[in-house]
């Protein structure tokens, strides 16, 4: 197998005020555990900036503008009591949409199998026209509309098991039936949507968990809901929401997977994508809070995707930041 690992420095620039829980030392944590010579066999670019006309597949002109015109030059602003820009915030959310797109592209053409975005901010809470929860545009949606759009695809599925459920990737998702979006996520939680109820065209499949919630109750939403919802689909690509703030270390949620969990998730797609689409699957990193979580995370997630295999990786130790 072969794995494309899509990054830049920039993501590291965005930064939030201090104190704020998507802060720069998450990239660091995850730069860090990807430079261990289990991943000296990645393919590594610098994420390329992302189209403006890219942004248009999901968000309207007038937001677009708003949020190029909101970049500050020095400080910060809010955009909401969650979702911060400093200077480089703009370029760092171009870049994700970026990364997003190339990932299809190198995924498409036969360049890789699969490939893995380290990007921030992250993107799934962003809707239509509304930054929220760290997310300013909705990276992977933005991906799955230009997959669509630039490849002709059929059918193109967004799984999400970060636990936050990514609303904004259902917002843009809701009325197109050849899109398909598969979130477990803690539930109530922010930002209070992903019912089981919540179902678009038929194509929005949510498997709400509740606090306390552990690897058992996880892999069962996947089997019995996701799934052979999404083995029903017949996707002729699959997309990774993978946010690890469902690790039972994040301070933001209180689900309690481990590492091992995100590994068997994460190959259980790949046998699916094997399946439907040549094993074609584009990862995009979404939340995790705690970084050792994050790292060892992210580690098993990207060994799964290299090698087919569920192995631990070794944690970052948080007392070095």
């Amino acid at each position: 197998m072969s794995t494309l690992l899509l990054h830049h420095d920039v993501f590291t620039e965005h930064e939030p005020p201090e104190g704020h829980p998507e802060r720069a030392d998450r990239m660091r944590a995850v730069e860090r555990i990807l430079s261990h010579p289990h991943f000296e066999d990645l393919r590594r670019e610098e994420a390329p900036m992302g189209q403006r006309d890219h942004a248009l597949l999901v968000h309207p002109e007038d937001y677009v503008h708003s949020i190029e015109q909101s970049s500050p030059t020095e400080g910060e602003i809010a955009l909401d009591a969650d979702t911060w820009m400093n200077a480089s915030t703009l370029e760092a959310a171009y870049r994700a949409i970026g990364a997003g797109t190339r990932a299809v592209d190198a995924v498409m053409n036969m360049e890789v199998n699969n490939a893995f975005c380290a990007v921030r901010p992250p993107g799934h809470h962003a809707e239509a026209a509304r930054a929220m929860g760290f997310c300013v545009f909705g990276s992977i949606g933005i991906a799955a509309h230009y997959a669509r759009e630039i490849y002709d695809l059929d059918r193109v599925a967004v799984v999400d098991f970060d636990v936050h459920h990514g609303n904004g990737t259902q917002d843009v998702f809701w009325s197109h039936e050849d899109l398909f979006y598969g979130s477990t996520h803690q539930m109530p939680l922010f930002p209070g949507s992903g019912a089981v109820s919540e179902t678009g065209e038929g194509n929005i499949f949510n498997a709400p968990l509740s606090a306390g919630d552990g690897g058992d109750v996880f892999r069962e939403a996947m089997l019995s809901r996701i799934f052979p919802a999404l083995d029903a689909f017949q996707p002729d690509l699959v997309m990774i929401s993978a946010g690890f703030d469902a690790h039972e270390r994040d301070p933001l949620g209180s689900l309690q997977l481990k590492e091992e969990d995100f590994a068997w998730v994460t190959l259980r797609l790949m046998d699916i994508a094997a399946k439907h689409c040549d094993g074609r699957i584009v990862s995009m990193l979404e939340g995790g809070y705690d970084l050792a979580g994050l790292s060892s995370s992210v580690g098993v997630h990207v060994k799964a995707l290299m090698h087919g295999t569920g192995e631990a990786a070794q944690p970052v130790d948080e007392d070095e930041y």
